[in-house]
């Protein structure tokens, strides 16, 4: 096959123009409502869900905290959403794209970084030297704990991307093989196609704790700046 392995994670374009917009508003249009009042089992399951995950996120806040509860709900909806559709054939995923990833996380971060100095300065400053640090370190420490501090929005977009992208090309060449395989051995087809279906079903709970890992640091973050 001489399909360039790297093809699927291209921008697409449509006429010349950047389709990466309309693929980005395409997830939310999945989420399904009801306007009745007694909703059917997929808006009951959906509302369980979502309650169950926003309740596990948000016990560790306070009031000021609890304030980002839609935010993050959000957040891990459209990661999810985003990822698990990446999954299907033919199909671009934004979130292997780090400029994305980046976007956004630096303003999720940068926003728990401004509440904390804004509310708790004293408890914001106190993280770059820790207490009982020997005076000839003072300097060293300071530029570690500032270096550890503005590396979290790319450590956060780096691991959602490269999880992603790692466990999307391992099928891409997986699924290569097994079409490659099927004119020459079927026993050995029937192996890698077997294997093929457990990476898939690996990917997909890899694409959920992704979300959730994504939208739990962010939590964390905003909680050590409230």
């Amino acid at each position: 096959m001489n399909e360039n392995l790297f093809a699927s994670f291209i921008a697409p374009t449509i006429l010349g123009l950047p389709a990466a917009v309309l693929i980005i508003l395409f997830p939310p249009l999945l989420i399904p409502t009801s306007k009745y009042l007694v909703n059917n089992r997929l808006i009951t399951t959906q509302q369980w869900l979502i309650k169950l995950t926003s309740k596990q996120m948000m016990t560790m806040h306070n009031t000021k905290g609890r304030t980002w509860s839609l935010m993050l709900v959000s957040l891990i909806i459209f990661i999810a959403t985003t990822n698990l559709l990446g999954l299907l054939p033919h199909s671009f995923t934004p979130t292997t794209q780090l400029s994305m990833n980046l976007a956004m996380a630096i303003p999720l971060w940068a926003g728990a970084v401004i509440m904390g100095f804004r509310s708790k300065i004293k408890n914001a400053l106190a993280h770059f030297l820790p207490q009982g640090t020997p005076t000839p370190l003072i300097p060293m420490l300071v530029i570690i704990e500032t270096i550890s501090l503005l590396i979290q929005p790319m450590a956060l977009a780096v691991r959602l991307t490269a999880n992603i992208t790692a466990g999307h090309l391992l099928m891409h060449l997986i699924g290569s093989a097994t079409l490659a395989m099927s004119t020459i051995n079927l026993p050995s087809t029937l192996i890698i196609f077997t294997i093929l279906i457990l990476l898939t079903i690996l990917e997909i709970a890899v694409a959920l704790i992704q979300a959730y890992v994504f939208t739990l640091l962010v939590s964390l973050y905003l909680h050590d700046n409230t």
